[in-house]
C-alpha cells in the first residue's frame, strides 16, 4: 500500500548527489549519467512531469582542475563551481540530447524562494517548461549566491530538492545517494546493520541514526536526506532515499518495489 503512492506519483522531483555523478577522482562518470539520462527520458516518455535536483558542479569543478580537496574558501567554492556547472550541464545537455530530450538549467537561492514575488516567478518558470516537455534541472546558484554570509542559504542540494518538491506539489520526491538507505546502525562499521525499509514518522531517533557525515566531494549526507525528507513529509508528499549507483533502481521505485527507504507523508 505504502509504495503505491511512489507507483502513482505523476510529478516526481529526483535529486542526485555528486557520489553518484563521478568517481572517485572527481571525474564525471559517463556511464552512470548516461544511464540516468535515459531512465528519467524514460520514465517522462510514460507521462510523468519531472525535475532534477543535481549536485556536482563543485565536485566536476574539482576534478576538472586537478583539485583534490574541497576548498574552505567561499570564493574558491564559487569559482569552481563557475567551471563545475558549466561542464555538467553540457553533459547533461548532450546525454539527454541523445534520447531526443529538452532539458532547462534553474538556478535558484533562497532569496529566490523565500521572497512571494521571486516564489512565484520560480513556479511559474516550473510550471511553463513542464507543461511543454522540458525537464528542468535544478542547482543553488553557488556561483555569485554569497546570502551564505549572513546565514541565508539554503546550503545544500538535498534541502533544495525537498523545497522545489514542496513549491511544485510533487507526488514525490527520489533521492539517489551513494548508500541503500537508512540502516539502524552504521553499515560501514557493523555488518549486522538492516536497511529501514518505512519511516512511518522522523523522531529523535531517526534523526539520531541519520548521524552527521558527508562525502569527500559533496556537503551531504544521511542527516541532510532525513532533513529534506521531515520538509517533504510535513507537506504531504513522500521521500525515497536510494542507492544511485544502479540508475534502474529508478524504475523499481516507480514499479512499486520496496527498495531504498520510504518516509511516509503526514496527513
Amino acid at each position: 500500500m505504502y509504495r503505491n503512492m511512489i507507483k502513482d506519483s505523476k510529478r516526481i522531483v529526483i535529486k542526485v548527489g555528486t557520489s553518484t555523478l563521478t568517481h572517485e577522482n572527481g571525474k564525471l562518470n559517463l556511464r552512470r549519467i548516461g544511464d540516468l539520462c535515459r531512465v528519467i527520458t524514460d520514465l517522462h516518455n510514460a507521462g510523468r512531469d519531472i525535475i532534477l535536483v543535481t549536485s556536482g558542479a563543485i565536485g566536476v569543478g574539482m576534478g576538472k582542475l586537478g583539485i583534490e580537496r574541497r576548498p574552505v574558501s567561499r570564493i574558491q567554492r564559487q569559482a569552481l563551481a563557475a567551471v563545475g556547472q558549466c561542464e555538467l550541464m553540457f553533459i547533461y545537455d548532450k546525454l539527454f540530447g541523445e534520447f531526443n530530450q529538452t532539458v532547462a538549467q534553474v538556478l535558484v537561492n533562497a532569496e529566490a524562494v523565500d521572497e512571494p514575488v521571486s516564489r512565484q516567478n520560480v513556479l511559474n518558470t516550473f510550471e511553463q517548461l513542464l507543461e511543454i516537455g522540458v525537464i528542468p534541472i535544478v542547482n543553488e546558484n553557488d556561483t555569485v549566491g554569497t546570502a551564505e554570509l549572513d546565514g541565508h542559504s539554503i546550503g545544500d542540494n538535498d534541502t533544495l530538492s525537498a523545497i522545489v518538491a514542496t513549491l511544485i506539489d510533487a507526488d514525490a520526491l527520489a533521492i539517489l545517494t551513494d548508500i541503500d538507505g537508512l540502516f539502524d546502525k552504521n553499515p560501514a562499521k557493523d555488518p549486522t546493520a538492516r536497511l529501514i525499509p518505512v519511516v512511518p514518522e522522523i523522531t529523535p531517533e531517526i534523526i539520531k541514526l541519520a548521524g552527521k557525515p558527508g562525502s569527500r566531494l559533496g556537503t551531504g549526507g544521511m542527516a541532510t536526506k532525513v532533513s529534506a525528507a521531515d520538509i517533504t513529509t510535513m507537506a504531504g508528499i513522500p521521500c525515497c532515499v536510494l542507492a544511485g549507483n544502479d540508475t534502474d533502481n529508478l524504475y523499481r521505485l516507480f514499479d512499486g518495489e520496496e527498495i531504498g527507504t520510504l518516509f511516509l507523508p503526514k496527513e
